[in-house]
């Protein structure tokens, strides 16, 4: 490990000139300059005008240790970072919220006092609420980016939020840069756009200046942050907390929750056709779900590991850029999530609900993860913009389940009417205002802290590059390639050629094949220059678990069959298709022409689901297409019902076809293969709607 001492930046800092946007209120960051990358700037200072030494570190006890109260450049810069909106979330505004129960399958007790982690058979009611990060309330559905996996348990020792993301590791190290991430990742402040993506220069600006991301950024361009629906997204607490037992023992937990429907992703170029067919696709799948009575059911699982096991591993476990692959630190089940009812209100609940990584119960505890020490002051600071009152936790869905109560009085929209004398606490006057209990109160880990305060990262921290290979080393070679056309298509957006030249450069550390495909597919002179590494990049070994592909289930429970048909289909094929299809757990809907549906070769008519038009195939894992000849022949006159079945084709999907449907594919110029099926052999068509036709990409589009 290179002891060297380091910040997160570890490149060349480049910045484009520009004015400040106050002379008079910055007179004393106009007054001292110095140089950045062969120009002069303002001193960074902070709003009171005092020049800031680091502006990328938080002030911590020791280079391990939990970050001070005291560090008001930190409370300054994101007080105002959490202020900056009302009253739409800054981040995760897009979501679908939902209602459920968890249920403890293996008890911790030897771990933990928590209750909800030690009675097993417990069942405690949950809202989860599913989002994405960078896009607005009224944004789109599956635009590439994370999703927030966020879970409130109503404990009966209190509340609970794990408040996480489907990917287990995050941009930066330390909170102090998140407001710096996020505006970077918003819509571009002087033009007020993109919206929801991050294929614009200010983010890619931001992440080649800043080694720490790479790791990140690995995943956010792998097809994590594509996923078919999310009822089949992984959750990850991200940080390492603390369970504490009855003997006052501490050990680090890593929380994950797993998707009982498996994994599974889109295709990029159905996900961009999937925002304009149905911008509400992830929360018209949950919801249909759910009335269907088809609950979605993830597994919980924990992580857990000593002190001494955490220094023996090759990376720093307080590091939130980097993940315990489960090869070194296996997840142990111990309960399952159930979502079976949706919001009575959507405002009411899943808008007004307010997460706090804060919010544990007793026998859980913090890290001292910089990012997470953060974490636990924003979240509180950031409710009290939002919900506009420091009584917020009186909302319904905000409000414990257990029996809650103190001497906190007033405020804005207080909603209880608390009675008595005395409102402070010791007291002689009240028989019956809360106490103290001591012996089952919250207690904090007994963590000696020790060294000198100060903006320092820990040196174990210095590793950029080394997860960020191991991830993408273990990739399959078709989402290896997903990867580097995610890179090639971003960047390509990117108007700067010195921001993509520099992002090609980060990528040599993780493996040269795939900055040679970016540089290729950006058509670059040369390959760029290789910043110089805080730490030397180690040879981790594969992870099979980071995959999507080799985790995938086979089965249909959860996906969606479309069949498309017309005047003159032949009913008992659908009805035999259908029938299979539904039995092996997929809905199955009907597409036709028109919203009424056909009428069928023996005289009956088949409604339909959907029309035609507004019912593309891309919002469905696999098709059928069964019609008469004269059935093909009018729909080789329709450009939608050509798109449907190159859609499908282009898309990977198994596609079963009867003569009428192998007449359109001709009409589409649409070859046989593995994944072209005939109608007749539904047994066939089921096994292979179960699964992409992976083999089939390299021949309907090129890859970087």
């Amino acid at each position: 490990m290179n002891k060297k001492k380091t910040t997160s930046n570890s490149g060349k800092r480049r910045q484009e000139k520009g004015p400040v946007h106050n002379a008079d209120s910055q007179q004393a960051a106009g007054g001292e300059m110095h140089q950045i990358a062969g120009g002069e700037h303002p001193a960074l200072t902070t709003n009171q005008g005092v020049a800031l030494s680091d502006n990328q570190n938080s002030l911590s006890a020791n280079p391990h240790g939990p970050t001070l109260l005291e560090d008001f450049i930190l409370r300054e810069k994101i007080t105002h970072f959490d202020h900056e909106r009302i009253p739409e979330r800054i981040v995760h505004a897009r979501a679908t919220g939902v209602h459920g129960f968890f249920e403890l399958t293996a008890s911790l007790k030897q771990y933990t006092t928590a209750r909800i982690l030690t009675q097993v058979g417990e069942m405690t009611p949950v809202f989860t609420r599913l989002s994405t990060v960078a896009g607005g309330a009224g944004s789109v559905d599956t635009p590439r980016d994370v999703r927030g996996f966020a879970v409130k348990f109503y404990t009966k020792e209190g509340n609970w939020d794990l408040v996480g993301n489907n990917i287990p590791v995050f941009f930066i190290q330390d909170a102090i840069k998140f407001p710096d991430l996020i505006h970077s990742v918003k819509m571009e402040p002087d033009r007020g756009f993109p919206q929801s993506a991050t294929a614009h220069d200010t983010f890619w600006d931001f992440i080649s200046l800043t080694p720490e991301s790479m790791h990140m950024v690995m995943w956010i361009m792998s097809d994590r942050t594509i996923p078919r629906s999310l009822r089949m997204i992984e959750g990850f607490g991200v940080h390492s907390f603390r369970l504490i037992n009855a003997a006052g023992e501490s050990t680090f937990v890593k929380f994950h929750w797993r998707p009982k429907l498996g994994l599974q992703s889109t295709i990029w170029d159905e996900t961009v056709k999937i925002c304009g067919a149905d911008p509400d696709y992830h929360r018209r799948d949950m919801f249909e779900a759910i009335k269907a009575g088809n609950f979605p059911e993830w597994e919980f699982a924990v992580q857990l590991f000593t002190q001494k096991e955490a220094d023996r591993l090759p990376f720093d476990h307080l590091d939130a850029t980097k993940l315990i692959p489960e090869e070194l630190v296996p997840l142990k089940v111990i309960g399952r999530m159930v979502l079976d009812r949706w919001p009575n209100n959507f405002f009411a609940e899943t808008e007004q609900v307010a997460y706090c990584p804060a919010n544990i119960v007793p026998g859980i505890d913090f890290s001292n993860d910089p990012l997470l020490q953060g974490r636990l002051f924003s979240y509180l600071d950031t409710q009290l913009s939002r919900l506009g009152s420091p009584n917020f936790h009186q909302i319904p869905i905000n409000a414990p389940k257990c029996p809650f109560g103190n001497l906190q009085r007033d405020g804005h929209m207080q909603m209880a009417q608390p009675t008595g004398r005395v409102a402070y606490e010791p007291n002689s006057l009240s028989e019956n205002s809360p106490r103290e209990t001591p012996a089952k109160g919250f207690h904090s880990a007994a963590i000696t802290e020790t060294g000198n305060k100060g903006r320092i990262r820990a040196e174990s921290f210095a590793d950029h590059y080394s997860q960020a290979r191991q991830f993408y080393l273990s990739q399959t070679s078709y989402e290896q390639a997903h990867i580097a056309s995610a890179l090639v298509f971003e960047l390509s957006k990117v108007e700067h050629v010195h921001v993509r030249e520099a992002m090609v450069g980060h990528l040599r550390h993780i493996e040269e094949d795939l900055a040679k495909r970016v540089a290729e597919g950006l058509a670059l002179d040369k390959m760029p220059y290789a910043p110089t590494a805080a730490a030397p990049v180690q040879e981790l070994d594969p992870s099979p678990a980071l995959q999507i592909i080799g985790k995938m289930k086979d089965t249909l429970m959860g996906r969606a069959i479309g069949i498309l048909i017309a005047d003159g289909s032949d009913g008992a094929v659908i009805k035999k298709i259908k029938t299979a299809a539904t039995q092996a757990g997929a809905t199955v809907k009907i597409v036709a022409p028109k919203v009424g549906g056909a009428i069928l070769a023996d005289g009956s008519t088949l409604a339909a689901d959907g029309q035609l038009a507004g019912t593309p195939s891309v919002l469905f894992d696999a098709v059928a297409v069964i019609l008469s000849d004269e059935g093909a022949k009018t729909l080789s006159m329709e450009s939608a019902a050509i798109d449907f079945v190159r859609d499908a084709f282009g898309h990977l999907k198994a596609i079963a076809v009867d003569k009428g449907g192998e007449e359109l594919l001709k009409t589409a110029n649409i070859g046989k293969d593995a994944g072209v099926l005939d109608a007749l052999d539904k047994n066939a068509f089921i096994a292979a709607a179960k699964k992409r036709q992976w083999d089939r990409e390299k021949s309907v589009r090129t890859l970087a």
